[in-house]
């Protein structure tokens, strides 16, 4: 919902509503769910207005922007009401008329003059979450309302897997992860970070799947659409999956990198990003976005030494770093020895699995088997962090 009678302003914001795939309603007042609202009128007398009109409606041509639909109901498809909507933009024009409606969440005063310092209060009065100048702001505002277009709820549960030495197993547990968390139900995607690590669709047989790979999303600025991202890429044992082809090598900037992690994870569900060991920017821009990094390092003396090296750098970056322990070797180091080593909080260790390096060379996908080790380490992992999480991880 946009509140202003400022045509100017009605222009761009209508313009920034189009750029994020929104139709939305515009009123001069505060319209409410009954098809009527107090508002104080232009000369300090009370006025009642009806709500605004239909889906896609404007309230008339852009230069009648103070003039909005009369007479839809609150059961007809046509209204909108205050705390109905989702977002609602208040011009610095209108806010005097807004002052004393219903206290809500997802109200945005909009402005222009930066040296206006009495904008702050009002904005305080009509309980706005955020102060937005115009043009600076418009990339913020285009976002926050194609979040609305597209539902935004819950971000997606995200972790990234990183080896801490050559060898170590992450892509294979990167890989298990979403499997386990495909067959449990969640909406799941698995993103390939390592260009060099011959791509998570080989691990998952399905390089010959359609569908787009990082390559295609090296041009990406700006927003991309979560559901527009997972349509596009191949779906492969219930989860979708962005992998790197086998072609030349193709660098994907790092605001690439970014855009397409932050439309993964509006999607809600799981995300789980398999990363390389070393952290450049555009590395360091997953990262930042990750709920939690797994480090991935045998149970012995030289792999600790090598991934305190990684997870230097990792930290500097990540909110929250863990240590998996890949199966004790005989006269190695213990899960808990190996934590203390290198001050990094104990997430698991994954018993060796039989077998399992032969059975993913000859094609059997890592976390197929339920009752396998690995498999019930994921699902254990899985568990313990949706309760710790404080979310379900349903998409």
């Amino acid at each position: 919902m946009i509140i202003t009678e400022d045509p100017l302003l009605l222009d761009d914001l209508l313009r920034l509503c189009a750029a994020a795939g929104a139709e939305p309603h515009v009123a001069h007042s505060v319209p409410e769910q009954s098809g009527t609202a107090w508002v104080a009128g232009r000369d300090g007398a009370d006025e009642v207005v009806g709500a605004v009109g239909g889906a896609g409606s404007f309230g008339g041509d852009r230069g009648g922007a103070g003039r909005a639909d009369r007479g839809a109901g609150p059961g007809g498809a046509a209204g909108v009401g205050w705390e109905a909507a989702p977002l609602v933009l208040v011009g610095d024009d209108a806010a005097r008329r807004v002052r004393g409606a219903p206290r809500r969440d997802g109200v945005f005063l909009v402005g222009r003059d930066l040296d206006d310092p009495l904008v702050w209060q009002r904005a305080v009065e009509i309980g706005a979450e955020e102060v937005l100048w115009l043009p600076d702001a418009e990339g913020r505002l285009v976002d926050r309302i194609a979040d609305v277009v597209e539902g935004a709820g819950r971000p997606a549960l995200t972790v990234g897997v990183i080896g801490g030495s050559g060898g170590a197993g992450a892509s294979t547990l990167a890989c298990a992860l979403a499997v386990r968390a495909a067959a449990s139900g969640e909406r799941t995607l698995l993103i390939d970070g390592d260009p060099l690590g011959g791509g998570m669709d080989v691990l998952l047989g399905g390089e010959g799947a359609e569908g787009l790979r990082w390559p295609d999303f090296a041009g990406s600025r700006g927003r991309v659409g979560g559901d527009a991202l997972a349509e596009s890429l191949p779906e492969l044992h219930a989860l979708r999956v962005l992998s790197w082809d086998r072609g030349d090598r193709v660098v994907v900037p790092p605001a690439a990198m970014r855009s397409v992690v932050a439309a993964a994870r509006r999607r809600g569900g799981v995300v789980v990003v398999d990363l390389p060991r070393r952290v450049d920017e555009g590395v360091a821009e997953v990262l930042a976005q990750l709920d939690l990094v797994l480090l991935v390092v045998p149970g012995e003396l030289r792999a600790v030494a090598a991934a305190g090296r990684v997870a230097a750098g990792v930290r500097m970056v990540a909110r929250d770093v863990r240590v998996v322990v890949r199966g004790r070797l005989p006269g190695g180091l213990d899960a808990e020895e190996v934590a203390e080593l290198l001050r990094v909080p104990l997430a698991g260790e994954v018993p060796l699995e039989v077998g399992l390096p032969g059975r993913v060379a000859e094609g059997e996908t890592p976390g197929a088997r339920s009752r396998g080790a690995l498999a019930r380490f994921c699902d254990g992992f899985w568990e313990r962090a949706s309760v710790s999480s404080g979310q379900g991880v349903t998409g």
